[in-house]
């Protein structure tokens, strides 16, 4: 009985081993998710920082990423080449 109790004991031991290197694993994501998450709203923020005061930001955004232009002005999209 002291035999079959203490087997128990070990193999409980080693699933709740692999339960916290699992847990920690899975930490060590959401630690990584949490700093592009916070590097990406920096980002944004400072964009739309530089839009509320006036910059040429938003003349930039609208030409880069819309493909905006004004009236009198010709796009060329260079597109690079696929190999």
């Amino acid at each position: 009985m002291g035999v079959f109790f203490i087997g128990l004991l070990l193999l409980n031991e080693d699933a709740s081993f692999t339960q916290s290197m699992m847990f920690e694993k899975e930490i060590l994501r959401l630690k990584k998710e949490i700093k592009e998450n916070k590097d990406s709203a920096a980002y944004y923020r400072s964009r739309r920082l530089a839009i509320e005061r006036g910059d040429d930001a938003l003349e930039y955004i609208a030409r880069e990423q819309y493909h905006m232009k004004r009236p009198t002005e010709d796009v060329f999209l260079l597109v690079p080449a696929s190999k």
